[in-house]
């Protein structure tokens, strides 16, 4: 059974679009050595499965008290680590973006449990867009740089007339290795693509 928490955040077709919600391949190089086992399919499969426990109310003890999901900020929780893999579902909030980043080392992938996202992904030359709706799942190769943020109230998702409630916007993410580094970047006025600095930490998806 369902979480009450979340049972009438998701649309009924979640489950159905993510077998749909393949990754384009990338428009440039990515780097073909893993520094992990795992691979994005697995990945993929890992937060599709933990997507369904929190549904299921597995780690209703992880939620923030009441369901009250913070509106400003930002929230995420680590729902299990090992040396192998760090995942963790993560609240979002309107018109906080995580800035343009990679995942250092790190192999990524994510499922959106309810709401959608908008992500902005640098193809080498230019920044690419999409959404992603609940049931909808991404991967990200080593050497992708993208900028995240909570689609808008009013974002037309194509091929669905509603995305399904945007209050909370839920997804679980994993990443193998477990992070340890981000860079961040800026688009220079020449359409370069230029990194500004790194951070060590293991945060998913930027400073909450």
């Amino acid at each position: 059974m369902r979480s009450p928490v979340l049972t009438s955040l998701v649309p009924a077709s979640a489950r159905d679009n993510a077998a749909a919600a393949a990754n384009p391949i990338p428009d440039r190089p990515i780097a073909p050595a893993l520094p992990t086992r795992l691979r994005p399919a697995d990945l993929l499969r890992l937060t599709d499965e933990t997507g369904e426990d929190v549904l299921a109310g597995r780690y209703d003890h992880l939620l923030p008290d009441d369901g009250r999901w913070p509106l400003v900020d930002r929230w995420a929780a680590r729902l299990a680590a090992d040396d192998e893999v760090d995942i963790w579902l993560i609240s979002w909030t309107p018109e906080k973006s995580t800035k343009l980043h990679d995942h250092a080392g790190s192999l990524g992938a994510l499922t959106v449990l309810s709401g959608a996202l908008a992500e902005y992904r640098w193809n080498g030359s230019e920044l690419r867009h999409r959404i992603l709706a609940a049931g909808d799942q991404a991967a990200f190769p080593i050497g992708w740089v993208h900028d995240v943020v909570r689609a808008s109230d009013r974002v037309a998702v194509a091929g669905r007339s509603d995305p399904g409630p945007l209050d909370p916007t839920l997804s679980v993410h994993a990443y193998s290795p477990p992070l340890t580094a981000m860079s961040y970047y800026e688009v220079t006025g020449h359409g370069n693509l230029r990194r500004t600095h790194t951070v060590l930490t293991d945060q998913p998806e930027g400073d909450l």
